[in-house]
């Protein structure tokens, strides 16, 4: 359906004294369970990991670990451990030309381009999956300097043309 479904995450903990993995149904709110459409790179770039994942479960048997569909799994299909992602999206970003930014930074920076772009912001807030519309609003979007100049043209407009009494 063009849609991918967050309903799960894995976590960091330790367990008699051993740091562990740890799936969990259990998400940080109900905003945080979410079915989004896919944009078309996104579902690109699963797919290819998904066809990554089906040759290694031929490869690797009923030894092959991923039983659940997660996505950021090892050849094996042993899950990745969280931090693993979080520290290479920067490396990643640096590596194209950008900033280097954080993974945290890039959910800031797409509610920002998305206000921008005329997005409403309870849209944004959903697409963050943000359970407070003043976290969205006060936290995860920045005004750009063309939305302050769209600002003074319309209160340019509304003000401006008026005779001064």
């Amino acid at each position: 359906n063009n849609t991918i479904t967050i309903k799960h995450k894995v976590t960091k903990a330790t367990i008699d004294n051993k740091r562990v993995l740890v799936p969990k149904d259990k998400m940080k709110n109900n905003s945080s369970y979410a079915s989004l459409p896919l944009i078309p790179i996104i579902r690109e770039l699963l797919l290819k990991e998904k066809s990554r994942q089906d040759k290694n479960k031929l490869v690797y048997g009923n030894t092959y670990k991923n039983k659940n569909g997660y996505i950021c799994v090892r050849d094996d299909g042993e899950l990745m451990i969280p931090d693993t992602v979080t520290k290479q999206v920067p490396n990643f970003i640096e590596s194209v030309g950008l900033r280097r930014i954080s993974l945290h930074s890039l959910r800031h920076s797409c509610g920002s381009i998305l206000l921008a772009n005329g997005v409403h912001m309870k849209e944004i807030q959903a697409w963050l999956r943000h359970s407070s519309y003043n976290t969205t609003a006060n936290r995860y979007t920045h005004l750009d300097t063309k939305t302050k100049e769209n600002t003074a043209n319309a209160a340019n407009s509304i003000f401006g043309n008026r005779k001064s009494a």
